[in-house]
């Protein structure tokens, strides 16, 4: 077999509760600032950079090559996963996730100063590709650091929910992505806007480094990570394998299975918050700012969700809840741009709420599922791995794939068709996953 069983958390009922506090807040601000500086980028990409970074005689091939520099920072997660999770399971989780940190907070502010085409040509959409993969490796990193940190210092009983702490990052990350994207827009008039309002999130991207300072600083290494130190003498500190190696070798089913588990989750947010975004205002002329407000208020209803299906999830199982959503995210993909197509506010926010709670119930218990999976010696590369793939194989491809299918199609059935399979394949490889852990 080559899935690894489960391990329970180290007890942490001795360790004082303001310091699983203050670790568990730690995590959730590395998550959303970390998340924020991903996705202004993303909402960037769909409303200016194709014009200023792409020029093309057609709107959707600077759109595309726009989508295609966001892919691109998918791209690279997964180095960033592989590296990180190396060296965090050998040297441990803290170090990882402040280099992380100040990764994306200098990448994030990079971009948030770079000329653009008319000012130094080709330069211009290059610096923003090689930005964008730095970015990409850096939340790479720090996914699986922050969710560790988070779940290795959860009480018995409640990894959901400690692990929920860094998923609502995410939902954070889009809400005040969003915020700083309508603040901008308000304020500035739309040629102003487009000349340099735009830059201002990612500049705001630069207090990243504030926070990697404090980690360092404040923050102690996870108890699960110390005892599996102490479990091993020098001599097999020496000889143990590489954490990669063993995860290829014993482990790559487990990995794929649960890239192929979470793929229509990252598809499917990706789509909501940068190709949704990109139809409704070029195809539906819907306006920019009533669009993002209705992205930032779904993202907010999150904060709810997230953390209830990962307290439930701790009481009835993970897999359970986590086939809930990537079943209703299938049953929901058609309703979902029947919705959004009518170019009514309302009804995309209907469709787009609904698609959300579905989103939500798998995300919840995620981060402790994938922590399950995978032993403490080799957790940070397993889960690491496991979710990059996904953001691979769904998130980063997502909003490229979706123009491209609304373009090939003429219509948006195309994308539902899309979600759709990416469904039924999550459920195949949670139905494998759930099978291999009854057989432990």
């Amino acid at each position: 077999m080559d899935t690894a069983p489960p391990a329970p958390p180290v007890p942490t009922t001795a360790l004082p509760k303001a310091n699983r506090r203050r670790v568990a807040t730690a995590a959730a601000l590395a998550s959303a600032v970390e998340w924020y500086d991903y996705f202004v980028f993303g909402i960037a990409a769909a409303l200016v950079l194709g014009d200023l970074y792409f020029p093309a005689g057609s709107p959707t091939a600077g759109v595309l090559a726009s989508f295609a520099t966001f892919a691109v920072g998918f791209l690279a997660r997964p180095l960033g996963g592989i590296v990180a999770g190396h060296l965090g399971d050998k040297r441990g989780r803290k170090p990882m996730l402040v280099l992380a940190l100040t990764l994306m907070g200098v990448a994030t502010t990079g971009i948030g100063l770079l000329p653009t085409y008319e000012t130094i040509g080709v330069a211009a959409p290059v610096l923003l590709v090689v930005l964008r993969v730095v970015q990409g490796i850096a939340v790479g990193a720090q996914w699986g650091g922050a969710m560790l940190l988070a779940t290795e210092y959860a009480p018995e009983g409640k990894r959901g929910v400690y692990g929920s702490v860094v998923q609502l990052g995410v939902p954070i990350g889009v809400v005040t992505a969003n915020s700083v994207f309508l603040l901008a827009g308000a304020f500035t008039t739309d040629t102003a806007f487009a000349a340099w309002g735009w830059r201002v999130p990612f500049l705001i991207g630069l207090f990243v480094l504030v926070l990697a300072w404090y980690i360092h600083t404040r923050v102690e290494e996870t108890p699960e990570f110390r005892e599996a130190e102490k479990a091993l003498t020098e001599k097999e500190k020496a000889e143990q394998s590489s954490p990669l190696r063993t995860i290829l070798r014993g482990h790559l089913g487990t990995v794929l299975l649960a890239g192929g588990s979470f793929a229509v989750n990252t598809a499917t947010f990706y789509i909501l918050i940068t190709g949704v975004l990109d139809y409704t205002t070029r195809e539906l002329d819907m306006k920019r700012s009533a669009v993002l407000t209705v992205s930032l208020c779904v993202s907010l209803t999150q904060l709810v969700l997230i953390p209830a299906a990962a307290a439930l999830s701790d009481r009835v199982g993970r897999i359970r809840i986590y086939a809930i959503g990537a079943a209703g995210i299938a049953l929901w993909a058609v309703p979902l741009f029947l919705l959004i197509d009518t170019g009514s506010l309302l009804w995309l926010a209907v469709g787009t709420f609904v698609a959300s709670c579905f989103l939500s119930i798998m995300y919840g218990p995620q981060a402790a599922l994938f922590a399950e999976l995978f032993t403490p010696e080799m957790r940070y590369t397993g889960a690491s791995l496991g979710y990059q793939i996904a953001a691979v194989l769904g998130g980063g491809l997502a909003p490229f794939l979706m123009v491209l299918l609304l373009e090939a199609t003429g219509t948006s059935m195309a994308v539902s068709g899309y979600i759709i399979g990416l469904a039924a394949i999550a459920l195949l490889s949670i139905k494998v996953l759930a099978g291999r852990a009854r057989s432990h």
